[in-house]
């Protein structure tokens, strides 16, 4: 017997998990992009926040992203970065999924 979650009862389970850290706007991202992703596979799933905890991060942008993935090895300035560079590491190697606006969103990026 299986309960089919809304699309906010999912959004608020990764937003409460504690060790996760996602915003509630990228919650709601990461809650909408996982069902869309059910239904491409035509398979239902059942809601592990902990395995999402540890396959997706949310970062406040790309270049955020970049830092803590490149680490000393990002030789740019904020500056000189470029986001479209970026979107082409991450969707060439994972899941980008971009919520909000310049003022109040994000990004969320699937661990590779």
């Amino acid at each position: 017997m299986h309960i089919q979650l809304t699309t906010n009862e999912i959004a608020r389970q990764l937003h409460n998990d504690e060790y996760a850290n996602f915003s509630r706007k990228g919650a709601y991202a990461l809650a909408e992009y996982l069902e869309e992703w059910e239904r491409e596979i035509d398979e239902q799933r059942e809601l592990d926040v902990i395995e999402i905890r540890c396959s997706y991060t949310e970062y406040d942008s790309l270049f955020d992203w970049a830092k803590d993935y490149y680490g000393d090895g990002l030789a740019v300035s904020e500056d000189e970065f470029s986001e479209n560079w970026a979107r082409k590491q991450i969707q060439d190697n994972g899941v980008l999924i971009e919520f909000g606006d310049d003022w109040n969103g994000g990004i969320i990026v699937s661990e590779f």
